[in-house]
């Protein structure tokens, strides 16, 4: 675990096996959080705020932090939120010197397979546009997305960084999102979106579950997580992993897409040179 604004290159582990190991579902360190748990609601009220700090902050006008190297980079939302939550952030990584780039989530609620296909179909089509690999951020739940693709596709994607996501579980949250959680759950099985019957639920056994919980090939691909033990939404608990560079940082959760301290910390991330590539596992 590191500090706000602390960064080195995350140790090297053992790659993806290209066998899926259900085994190897991780749960690091402690038990998993079992009590009902009902969140900061009115903490998570305070994201206006963070975005007018960030708007008055030097951070904004990318001052003090590292410039961007043209890579394109791949945003994605959180749960229960489109595209246009990260518009902010993607008009500073331009700024920057980066190519951000969306994938068109509309509320980020569907068949989680899916997704990460539709992700992917992106992700290859920017490395054969540009030539070089694709670095994935993802905020709350595109922070799954972000872990998951990486550890697909270690050969497209440079950097995976996780805002506010559980890394060790997918549902270490707050009870009344889980509660919207069964209800999208239910949604994609009404509309015929649900490729199996356990969609969206930790048990699954699709593709993106498999590449979620398999080990992370940090020999290749930069894994950061920023969280805020502040967080209302998701236990920050689950969002500090092994060998990924953890960075805490004061504020919401959903304020971390407006949080000038989660910004400095992200430009950082970036920054970090990336490492040898992989083929696909």
């Amino acid at each position: 675990m590191r500090a706000e604004g602390s960064h080195a290159p995350a140790p090297a582990s053992k790659a993806g096996s290209s066998e899926y190991e259900d085994g190897e579902r991780f749960v690091f360190g402690a038990e998993p959080i079992r009590e009902r748990w009902w969140g900061r609601p009115l903490a998570e009220t305070r994201g206006g705020l963070e975005l007018a700090r960030l708007l008055t902050d030097p951070v904004w006008r990318g001052a003090g932090v590292p410039r961007g190297d043209g890579r394109p980079i791949v945003l994605m939302p959180g749960f229960l939120a489109g595209d246009q939550t990260l518009t902010v952030m993607a008009a500073w990584l331009r700024r920057l010197g980066y190519r951000p780039r969306f994938c068109g989530f509309f509320a980020n609620t569907g068949c989680s397979d899916r997704t990460l296909d539709r992700v992917e179909r992106r992700v290859e089509g920017l490395w054969r546009q540009y030539g070089r690999r694709v670095a994935l951020l993802g905020h709350s739940r595109g922070g799954h997305f972000a872990r998951a693709l990486a550890a697909r596709r270690p050969d497209r994607v440079s950097h995976a960084i996780s805002m506010g996501a559980d890394l060790q579980g997918m549902f270490g949250a707050s009870a009344p999102t889980l509660f919207a959680v069964r209800v999208a759950r239910r949604v994609v099985h009404a509309t015929g979106r649900a490729r199996r019957e356990a969609c969206l639920s930790a048990h699954c056994g699709c593709p993106f579950s498999h590449d979620f919980a398999r080990r992370f090939p940090f020999q290749h691909v930069r894994l950061t997580s920023i969280y805020s033990k502040g967080d209302g939404v998701v236990h920050w608990q689950s969002q500090v992993i092994p060998n990924a560079d953890c960075i805490e940082v004061t504020g919401s959760h959903i304020g971390l897409i407006f949080n000038r301290k989660a910004y400095r910390a992200l430009a950082g991330a970036l920054a970090l040179p990336e490492l040898s590539p992989a083929t696909a596992a």
